[in-house]
């Protein structure tokens, strides 16, 4: 179902409703239309993503690099299987995390800014999971060539605990402690 713009020619905001505009949400004191919301959880999500990406990007390219080393051929079977998830890991969080400009790209208008927004911001949390997978890897890979056996093993949990505690535990402790649900 397409729907027809009312407001200027050219814009994905179609103008307020019936009612003018209501509150994004009855507590906040914010009153903007969807599109209006849309628009700034669009600038908000991107801001968000140029970190990621960022990051995502710098890992891959120097993940890429490992392969031509000489100290690569060197490697057992374990830490080359280990290096080809991570790698492919590394792809698919970049991609993932690209991923909401080229949706851009392809809905810019055609009014659908809040479904797009809504569709990019899990893909972010997919690739946000993805690069922490990807960083847990990496930590793996080295402190096995580095340290081996289970000392590798536990720094790399610890550390991928950290991420899950950081990224996804104390923002939800947060929400749940103020009575929210999470928002998409």
């Amino acid at each position: 179902m397409r729907r027809e713009p009312t407001g200027p020619a050219g814009s994905d905001d179609p103008g307020p409703g019936p009612d003018g505009p209501g509150p994004d949400d009855p507590g906040t004191g914010r009153h903007e239309t969807p599109f209006e919301r849309a628009d700034r959880r669009w600038t908000d999500l991107l801001q968000e993503v140029r970190v990621a990406q960022t990051g995502s990007q710098i890992l891959f390219g120097f993940l890429l690099s490992i392969a031509f080393t000489a100290r690569f051929a060197a490697l057992g079977t374990f830490d080359r299987t280990l290096y080809v998830v991570t790698v492919v890991a590394a792809a698919l969080a970049t991609g993932t995390l690209i991923a909401p400009v080229a949706y851009h790209r392809v809905l810019a208008g055609h009014l659908l800014k809040p479904e797009l927004v809504d569709a990019a911001a899990r893909l972010v949390g997919v690739g946000i999971v993805l690069l922490a997978l990807t960083v847990g890897a990496s930590l793996l890979l080295l402190l096995h060539v580095v340290l081996g056996g289970a000392a590798a093993w536990a720094i790399a949990a610890a550390v991928t605990a950290w991420f899950a505690l950081c990224w996804l535990l104390l923002p939800w402790h947060l929400l749940r402690r103020y009575g929210r649900s999470p928002r998409r």
